[in-house]
Protein backbone atom coordinates (compact mmCIF):
# COMPACT_ATOMS: atom_id res chain seq x y z
CA UNK A 1 0.00 0.00 0.00
CA UNK A 2 1.12 3.61 -0.97
CA UNK A 3 -0.69 6.78 -0.16
CA UNK A 4 -1.70 9.28 -3.07
CA UNK A 5 -3.50 12.09 -2.14
CA UNK A 6 -3.84 11.10 1.39
CA UNK A 7 -5.72 7.98 1.21
CA UNK A 8 -4.23 4.45 0.40
CA UNK A 9 -4.14 2.39 -2.98
CA UNK A 10 -3.33 -0.77 -3.71
CA UNK A 11 -0.04 -0.94 -4.71
CA UNK A 12 1.74 -4.68 -5.71
CA UNK A 13 4.42 -5.42 -8.38
CA UNK A 14 4.63 -9.15 -10.00
CA UNK A 15 5.83 -10.93 -13.81
CA UNK A 16 3.11 -11.78 -15.76
CA UNK A 17 4.25 -13.75 -19.07
CA UNK A 18 7.75 -12.67 -18.18
CA UNK A 19 7.20 -9.39 -18.26
CA UNK A 20 7.54 -7.39 -14.67
CA UNK A 21 4.71 -5.53 -13.86
CA UNK A 22 3.62 -3.05 -11.37
CA UNK A 23 -0.04 -2.74 -10.49
CA UNK A 24 -1.84 0.34 -8.34
CA UNK A 25 -5.64 0.64 -8.02
CA UNK A 26 -8.96 -0.72 -8.91
CA UNK A 27 -11.24 -0.41 -12.22
CA UNK A 28 -10.66 -0.12 -15.40
CA UNK A 29 -7.28 -0.90 -17.04
CA UNK A 30 -4.86 1.14 -18.32
CA UNK A 31 -1.65 -0.49 -19.67
CA UNK A 32 1.03 1.80 -19.81
CA UNK A 33 4.36 1.10 -21.62
CA UNK A 34 7.37 3.24 -21.48
CA UNK A 35 10.28 4.37 -23.95
CA UNK A 36 12.81 2.45 -25.49
CA UNK A 37 15.36 1.53 -22.93
CA UNK A 38 13.74 2.64 -20.04
CA UNK A 39 11.50 1.09 -17.33
CA UNK A 40 8.01 1.73 -15.91
CA UNK A 41 8.64 4.97 -13.56
CA UNK A 42 8.93 6.75 -16.38
CA UNK A 43 5.05 6.25 -16.70
CA UNK A 44 4.34 5.68 -13.22
CA UNK A 45 5.79 9.09 -11.94
CA UNK A 46 3.82 11.16 -14.42
CA UNK A 47 0.85 9.07 -14.14
CA UNK A 48 0.23 8.93 -10.50
CA UNK A 49 -0.13 12.24 -9.57
CA UNK A 50 -2.99 12.59 -11.73
CA UNK A 51 -5.10 9.55 -10.22
CA UNK A 52 -4.25 10.91 -6.20
CA UNK A 53 -7.71 12.21 -6.17
CA UNK A 54 -9.62 10.18 -8.81
CA UNK A 55 -10.97 6.33 -8.13
CA UNK A 56 -12.16 3.51 -10.72
CA UNK A 57 -9.15 2.83 -12.14
CA UNK A 58 -6.42 -0.23 -12.43
CA UNK A 59 -3.00 1.25 -13.65
CA UNK A 60 -0.77 -1.20 -14.65
CA UNK A 61 3.05 0.18 -15.69
CA UNK A 62 5.21 -2.54 -17.23
CA UNK A 63 8.67 -2.98 -17.56
CA UNK A 64 9.23 -4.25 -21.72
CA UNK A 65 11.27 -7.50 -22.49
CA UNK A 66 14.94 -6.58 -21.38
CA UNK A 67 14.36 -3.58 -19.97
CA UNK A 68 13.90 -3.01 -16.48
CA UNK A 69 13.11 -5.82 -14.45
CA UNK A 70 11.93 -8.18 -17.39
CA UNK A 71 14.88 -10.42 -18.46
CA UNK A 72 15.98 -10.77 -21.95
CA UNK A 73 15.26 -13.42 -24.72
CA UNK A 74 16.63 -14.65 -27.32
CA UNK A 75 13.30 -14.54 -28.76
CA UNK A 76 13.34 -11.28 -28.82
CA UNK A 77 14.93 -9.96 -32.01
CA UNK A 78 12.35 -7.71 -33.40
CA UNK A 79 9.84 -4.94 -32.39
CA UNK A 80 7.41 -7.78 -33.75
CA UNK A 81 8.35 -9.85 -31.10
CA UNK A 82 8.35 -7.43 -28.49
CA UNK A 83 4.34 -6.26 -29.42
CA UNK A 84 3.83 -10.23 -29.93
CA UNK A 85 5.27 -10.19 -26.19
CA UNK A 86 2.87 -7.21 -25.12
CA UNK A 87 -0.19 -8.47 -26.52
CA UNK A 88 0.50 -11.72 -24.48
CA UNK A 89 1.06 -10.10 -21.41
CA UNK A 90 -2.48 -8.24 -21.90
CA UNK A 91 -4.32 -11.04 -22.53
CA UNK A 92 -2.83 -12.83 -19.85
CA UNK A 93 -2.55 -10.01 -17.24
CA UNK A 94 -7.04 -8.87 -18.08
CA UNK A 95 -8.02 -11.23 -20.63
CA UNK A 96 -11.89 -10.36 -22.39
CA UNK A 97 -11.23 -7.02 -20.18
CA UNK A 98 -11.98 -3.61 -22.16
CA UNK A 99 -9.25 -1.49 -21.43
CA UNK A 100 -7.10 1.49 -21.98
CA UNK A 101 -3.78 1.84 -23.74
CA UNK A 102 -0.93 4.21 -22.83
CA UNK A 103 2.83 4.93 -24.26
CA UNK A 104 5.37 6.95 -24.78
CA UNK A 105 7.98 7.74 -27.09
CA UNK A 106 8.60 3.86 -28.43
CA UNK A 107 5.97 2.73 -26.18
CA UNK A 108 3.63 5.08 -27.72
CA UNK A 109 4.63 2.95 -31.11
CA UNK A 110 3.65 -0.30 -29.47
CA UNK A 111 0.53 1.22 -28.14
CA UNK A 112 -0.59 1.97 -31.51
CA UNK A 113 0.36 -1.65 -32.26
CA UNK A 114 -1.69 -3.08 -29.48
CA UNK A 115 -4.93 -0.70 -30.35
CA UNK A 116 -3.99 -2.16 -34.38
CA UNK A 117 -4.14 -5.56 -33.37
CA UNK A 118 -7.13 -4.99 -30.39
CA UNK A 119 -9.16 -2.21 -31.65
CA UNK A 120 -12.56 -3.19 -30.46
CA UNK A 121 -10.94 -4.11 -26.91
CA UNK A 122 -9.43 -0.51 -26.47
CA UNK A 123 -11.95 1.58 -24.45
CA UNK A 124 -8.71 4.79 -24.54
CA UNK A 125 -5.49 6.01 -25.86
CA UNK A 126 -2.59 8.33 -24.39
CA UNK A 127 0.41 8.89 -26.61
CA UNK A 128 3.23 10.89 -24.99
CA UNK A 129 6.21 12.14 -27.44
CA UNK A 130 4.98 8.98 -29.84
CA UNK A 131 7.60 7.55 -32.04
CA UNK A 132 5.54 7.33 -35.58
CA UNK A 133 8.39 6.62 -37.71
CA UNK A 134 10.80 4.48 -36.90
CA UNK A 135 13.45 5.17 -39.33
CA UNK A 136 15.47 8.14 -37.53
CA UNK A 137 16.67 9.59 -40.86
CA UNK A 138 12.78 10.03 -41.94
CA UNK A 139 11.47 11.89 -38.97
CA UNK A 140 10.46 15.86 -39.27
CA UNK A 141 12.33 17.00 -36.20
CA UNK A 142 13.33 20.80 -35.74
CA UNK A 143 16.28 22.19 -35.13
CA UNK A 144 17.93 22.29 -31.25
CA UNK A 145 16.18 24.59 -29.45
CA UNK A 146 17.82 25.04 -25.58
CA UNK A 147 15.40 27.02 -23.26
CA UNK A 148 16.80 27.32 -20.16
CA UNK A 149 20.44 26.23 -18.68
CA UNK A 150 21.69 26.00 -15.44
CA UNK A 151 25.12 26.06 -16.43
CA UNK A 152 26.11 25.76 -12.78
CA UNK A 153 24.37 22.29 -12.16
CA UNK A 154 25.51 20.76 -15.21
CA UNK A 155 29.59 21.87 -14.21
CA UNK A 156 28.15 20.30 -10.61
CA UNK A 157 27.42 16.99 -12.33
CA UNK A 158 29.22 13.97 -13.28
CA UNK A 159 30.82 14.21 -17.05
CA UNK A 160 28.21 11.54 -17.97
CA UNK A 161 25.42 12.27 -16.32
CA UNK A 162 25.72 16.23 -17.77
CA UNK A 163 25.47 14.52 -20.96
CA UNK A 164 22.93 12.49 -20.87
CA UNK A 165 20.78 15.38 -19.31
CA UNK A 166 21.97 17.82 -21.51
CA UNK A 167 21.40 15.65 -24.75
CA UNK A 168 17.65 15.66 -24.34
CA UNK A 169 16.50 18.13 -22.03
CA UNK A 170 15.14 21.47 -22.97
CA UNK A 171 14.82 23.18 -19.99
CA UNK A 172 18.37 22.24 -17.97
CA UNK A 173 17.21 23.16 -13.62
CA UNK A 174 17.87 21.11 -10.72
CA UNK A 175 13.89 20.04 -10.67
CA UNK A 176 14.47 18.68 -14.13
CA UNK A 177 17.24 17.15 -13.38
CA UNK A 178 16.60 15.51 -10.44
CA UNK A 179 13.41 13.79 -12.31
CA UNK A 180 15.21 13.13 -14.98
CA UNK A 181 17.94 10.93 -12.95
CA UNK A 182 14.95 9.19 -10.99
CA UNK A 183 12.48 7.80 -13.57
CA UNK A 184 15.03 7.87 -16.78
CA UNK A 185 18.60 7.27 -16.14
CA UNK A 186 17.94 4.87 -13.35
CA UNK A 187 15.75 2.77 -15.62
CA UNK A 188 18.12 3.32 -18.71
CA UNK A 189 21.32 1.79 -16.53
CA UNK A 190 19.28 -1.24 -16.49
CA UNK A 191 18.44 -2.31 -20.01
CA UNK A 192 20.43 -5.18 -21.61
CA UNK A 193 22.13 -3.74 -24.32
CA UNK A 194 22.68 -6.46 -26.26
CA UNK A 195 19.04 -7.09 -26.80
CA UNK A 196 18.40 -3.05 -27.49
CA UNK A 197 21.62 -3.63 -30.13
CA UNK A 198 19.48 -6.57 -32.07
CA UNK A 199 16.13 -5.02 -32.20
CA UNK A 200 17.91 -1.87 -33.05
CA UNK A 201 19.73 -3.91 -35.68
CA UNK A 202 17.06 -6.66 -36.87
CA UNK A 203 13.41 -4.54 -36.83
CA UNK A 204 12.96 -1.46 -35.19
CA UNK A 205 9.95 -0.97 -36.67
CA UNK A 206 7.50 -3.46 -37.07
CA UNK A 207 6.88 -5.61 -40.26
CA UNK A 208 3.08 -4.25 -40.95
CA UNK A 209 2.01 -0.54 -40.37
CA UNK A 210 0.69 0.08 -37.24
CA UNK A 211 -1.19 3.10 -38.34
CA UNK A 212 -3.24 1.12 -40.84
CA UNK A 213 -6.26 0.59 -38.47
CA UNK A 214 -8.77 -1.20 -39.58
CA UNK A 215 -11.29 1.59 -39.25
CA UNK A 216 -10.81 4.31 -37.16
CA UNK A 217 -10.56 4.34 -33.75
CA UNK A 218 -13.08 6.48 -32.26
CA UNK A 219 -12.32 6.30 -28.88
CA UNK A 220 -11.33 9.65 -26.11
CA UNK A 221 -7.47 9.73 -27.36
CA UNK A 222 -4.63 12.30 -26.26
CA UNK A 223 -1.63 12.95 -28.45
CA UNK A 224 0.71 15.38 -26.40
CA UNK A 225 4.12 16.11 -28.46
CA UNK A 226 6.96 18.57 -27.47
CA UNK A 227 7.62 21.94 -29.65
CA UNK A 228 11.47 21.40 -29.08
CA UNK A 229 10.97 17.20 -29.57
CA UNK A 230 14.68 16.50 -31.42
CA UNK A 231 13.87 12.86 -30.55
CA UNK A 232 10.54 12.26 -32.76
CA UNK A 233 9.51 16.21 -33.08
CA UNK A 234 5.84 16.79 -33.36
CA UNK A 235 5.08 17.02 -37.32
CA UNK A 236 4.81 13.09 -37.55
CA UNK A 237 2.53 12.66 -34.69
CA UNK A 238 0.01 14.77 -36.90
CA UNK A 239 0.09 12.96 -39.65
CA UNK A 240 -1.87 10.25 -38.03
CA UNK A 241 -4.28 12.24 -36.85
CA UNK A 242 -7.42 11.10 -38.68
CA UNK A 243 -7.07 7.67 -37.06
CA UNK A 244 -7.99 9.19 -34.47
CA UNK A 245 -11.71 11.20 -34.46
CA UNK A 246 -12.05 11.75 -30.73
CA UNK A 247 -8.30 12.83 -29.94
CA UNK A 248 -6.78 15.90 -28.68
CA UNK A 249 -3.57 16.74 -30.63
CA UNK A 250 -1.16 19.05 -28.59
CA UNK A 251 2.27 21.15 -29.16
CA UNK A 252 3.67 22.17 -26.11
CA UNK A 253 6.04 24.98 -25.82
CA UNK A 254 9.48 24.70 -23.61
CA UNK A 255 9.13 21.10 -24.08
CA UNK A 256 11.38 18.38 -25.74
CA UNK A 257 11.45 14.47 -25.73
CA UNK A 258 10.43 14.62 -21.08
CA UNK A 259 7.48 16.96 -22.11
CA UNK A 260 6.00 15.24 -18.85
CA UNK A 261 8.98 16.81 -16.60
CA UNK A 262 9.59 19.80 -18.61
CA UNK A 263 5.90 20.73 -18.84
CA UNK A 264 4.20 19.13 -15.80
CA UNK A 265 1.61 21.22 -14.99
CA UNK A 266 0.36 21.52 -18.63
CA UNK A 267 0.52 17.90 -19.02
CA UNK A 268 -1.69 17.09 -15.69
CA UNK A 269 -4.21 19.12 -17.04
CA UNK A 270 -4.15 17.47 -20.13
CA UNK A 271 -4.15 14.04 -18.93
CA UNK A 272 -6.96 15.29 -16.54
CA UNK A 273 -9.53 15.91 -19.01
CA UNK A 274 -8.67 13.37 -21.36
CA UNK A 275 -9.54 10.70 -18.07
CA UNK A 276 -12.74 13.31 -17.75
CA UNK A 277 -13.48 12.30 -21.05
CA UNK A 278 -13.25 8.45 -20.85
CA UNK A 279 -15.85 8.58 -17.88
CA UNK A 280 -18.02 10.47 -19.88
CA UNK A 281 -18.09 8.09 -22.98
CA UNK A 282 -18.76 5.08 -20.20
CA UNK A 283 -22.13 6.79 -19.25
CA UNK A 284 -25.25 6.68 -21.17
CA UNK A 285 -26.13 9.48 -23.31
CA UNK A 286 -29.10 11.69 -21.59
CA UNK A 287 -32.13 10.68 -21.76
CA UNK A 288 -31.19 7.56 -22.50
CA UNK A 289 -33.99 4.60 -21.56
CA UNK A 290 -31.75 1.75 -19.31
CA UNK A 291 -34.07 -1.28 -19.44
CA UNK A 292 -34.10 -2.84 -15.99
CA UNK A 293 -33.70 -6.66 -16.01
CA UNK A 294 -36.79 -7.32 -15.49
CA UNK A 295 -37.89 -5.21 -18.84
CA UNK A 296 -35.36 -6.70 -20.91
CA UNK A 297 -37.41 -10.09 -20.49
Amino acid sequence: MFLAGGRQVDNHAKYIEGMYCEIVGEGKPIVAFHGWSLDHRVMKECLEPTFAHRSGWKRIYVDLPGMGRSPASDAIQSTDDILASVLRFIDAAIPAEEFVVCGESYGGYLARGVIHERIEHVAGMLLVCPMIVADHSLRTLPELRIVRKDHELLDRLPEEDAQEFASMAVVQGQREWERFQNEILVGARLADNALLDRVRTQGYGCSHNVDDLPHPFDKPALIITGRQDTSVGYVDSWNILENYPRATFAVLDRAGHNLQIEQPNLFHALISEWLDRMQEAEQPPRGAVIKSSMQAQ
